[in-house]
């Protein structure tokens, strides 16, 4: 089981394990950054996509041959996108990755019926793989950028993507906390309703490949002394392995006070695609995009 971003890329670059990226939207410092420094590594090529001008003065200034990286001229970003998402259809990337973009230019050509990635009868979700110094462990957090306030179905689909996520991280039975603002079934806050449906689904073997509990409240899913302070005894309580957030505002909230905070290294995922894609906030570090490229290489194998 993967520990630590450092650990995946060590073990990417050992098995001379190379992919292909296609970056939409390629003329930005920091996605291009991460591109370079994955390139460096030895574990991808790539093909940049945007504007070429911006382009070649960027890698210009990183001190980056241009003539390592295909480059394809295009402007605008839904067709930067719709052309990433073509050429891993075509086989001749492996991996789209959001460069400077809206999300929303990104989304739609994922989600295009005719040229776009998602998987037959699936959820798309994203997740957002965290390392958690303190207890030299890697966690995963969704959705935080695409379903908005998911019904019962959606998180049942969103779980299993977050569970296919952490068996490529070496889990092969993650703890999944159903997280609320209380830890108690409350009919007036349907998401512990919800969490309980959940929790009960997975002990009836509804839900496979993990252990499921909820509702949490995020301390006692995370913390063992809190967890044990107000007597609560669960396989999941203080150590959980995935956190299923109960919408998108606070999933997006967490995650990025634990980035701009916590300032925690981390990783941005789509799932439920035909092959992994890797989409990050525009104001991401280039770090994490690097990070967020490891991620996908290891989910492509």
């Amino acid at each position: 089981m993967f520990k630590s971003f450092k650990e995946i890329e060590k073990y990417l670059i050992s098995s001379n394990i190379k992919k292909k990226i296609a970056l939409a939207g390629a003329h930005d410092d920091d996605a291009l950054s991460a591109v370079v420094s994955a390139k460096r590594k030895g574990i991808i090529t790539a093909v940049l996509i945007g504007d070429k001008e911006k382009i070649i003065k960027i890698l210009v200034g990183m001190n980056e041959s241009v003539e390592d990286y295909e480059i394809i001229s295009c402007q605008g970003e839904s067709e930067c996108a719709n052309l990433a998402c073509e050429l891993v259809h075509q086989k001749k990337a492996d991996i789209p990755m959001k460069g400077l973009m809206q999300t929303s230019s990104f989304m739609r050509a994922i989600l295009n019926k005719e040229k776009g990635l998602l998987l037959e009868r699936a959820l798309l979700s994203q997740a957002t793989v965290l390392e958690h110094r303190k207890e030299e462990r890697l966690m995963i957090i969704s959705d935080c950028a695409v379903n908005i306030n998911p019904s019962y179905e959606e998180r049942v689909k969103i779980i299993k993507n977050a569970v296919q996520l952490a068996n490529k991280l070496g889990n092969d039975k993650p703890k999944v906390a159903i997280v609320s603002a209380l830890e108690s079934v409350n009919p007036a806050i349907n998401s512990t309703i919800e969490a309980a449906m959940l929790s009960k689904a997975a002990e009836r073997g509804q839900i496979k490949g993990c252990i499921v509990d909820g509702p949490l409240a995020l301390d006692n899913a995370v913390s063992a002394d809190a967890a044990k302070h107000k007597g609560i005894v669960s396989p999941v309580a203080g150590q959980a392995d995935i956190l299923i957030m109960p919408d998108l505002c606070a999933g997006n909230i967490f995650t990025k006070s634990l980035t701009f905070f916590a300032e925690l290294p981390s990783s941005g995922t789509l799932n439920g695609t035909i092959s992994p894609v890797i989409m990050t906030s525009r104001s991401d570090k280039p770090e994490n995009k690097y990070y967020s490229i490891l991620t996908a290489i290891l989910q492509a194998l």
